[in-house]
């Protein structure tokens, strides 16, 4: 029986538009690998395309670790998006449709939210923002406080 350690994260620069394309193709070899089906690669890449421009546009550039992740016997990828950038004031405001600090369409947070199972923003002003989505190869349940 093969023995594996723990996931390993790698860490991709989000700091050009051209690391915005490699962003997206790094992630979907990653989830393909990982068993996602192409919908749920779809829905996983588009969520990280919005958040890693965010990460751009917003917050001046960053990085993204892209961490596999298990849980039981299901796979799955966290995707960690972190910037040094302004922070966000009205993180609730921010969360709802059709808000947009820019000239997009105003579903970048929000629509992000909507494409994976585990969502968690971190922010504040001066202090950046940290936007962590999980996506499951598989419907699972949510994960328990402490855990």
């Amino acid at each position: 029986m093969p023995v594996s350690g723990p996931p390993v994260a790698t860490s991709l620069p989000v700091g050009s538009d051209a690391d915005l394309a490699w962003v997206r193709q790094r992630i979907r070899q990653t989830a393909a690998g990982l068993g996602f089906g192409l919908v749920q690669q779809t829905k996983l890449v588009t969520a990280a395309s919005e958040l890693a421009r965010n990460t751009l546009v917003h917050g001046g550039g960053g990085h993204v670790e892209i961490t596999p992740v298990t849980r039981d016997t299901t796979r799955g990828l966290r995707l960690s998006f972190v910037d040094s950038g302004p922070g966000i004031r009205d993180v609730e405001l921010a969360l709802t449709d059709g808000h947009t600090s820019g000239g997009g369409l105003g579903l970048g947070l929000s629509g992000a939210r909507r494409l994976v199972h585990e969502f968690e923003l971190d922010t504040g002003p001066g202090r950046g923002t940290t936007v962590t989505v999980v996506a499951w190869t598989a419907d699972v349940p949510a994960a328990r406080s402490g855990e």
